[in-house]
């Protein structure tokens, strides 16, 4: 019986995870509604495009490149610097759904991403709304 395919093998692997990520980054950085969370990222934003990769990657059940180059992600304790409540959280997540959606997810994957990403997203609120 073959094992079960990573979130990592379902989603095309890693050009397909860069897709992703890439199209994020550039809604986050060109749409207005996203500018608060625009404003908490370097400029340019490429090493932030790597990270978010390079985590992704090993999150979904693909190669550990995060960890192989910084060690273990810390998530929360490298968010910790920036103020992020409720508005900044649900600002990340409705560009990350914008960009699973304009880079051709199917419904299925989508909700499956999404309710991950809200678990995740909402662990990192740090300052009271």
């Amino acid at each position: 019986m073959p094992d079960t395919p990573t979130l990592y093998d379902t989603i095309g692997g890693a050009a397909r995870l860069r897709e992703l990520v890439d199209r994020f980054y550039d809604i986050m950085q060109l749409e207005a509604d996203f500018a608060g969370i625009h404003a908490m990222h370097p400029v340019p934003n490429d090493s932030s495009r790597d990270k978010l990769f390079m985590f992704l990657s090993g999150w979904m059940g693909g190669p550990d490149l995060y960890i192989e180059a910084f060690g273990h992600p810390r998530l929360r304790a490298r968010h910790l610097p920036y103020a992020i409540g409720t508005k900044e959280r649900d600002q990340w997540l409705h560009a990350m759904a914008q960009a699973t959606g304009e880079v051709g997810m199917d419904e299925a994957l989508r909700l499956r991403l999404m309710q991950s990403f809200y678990e995740t997203a909402d662990w990192m609120r740090n300052k009271a709304d």
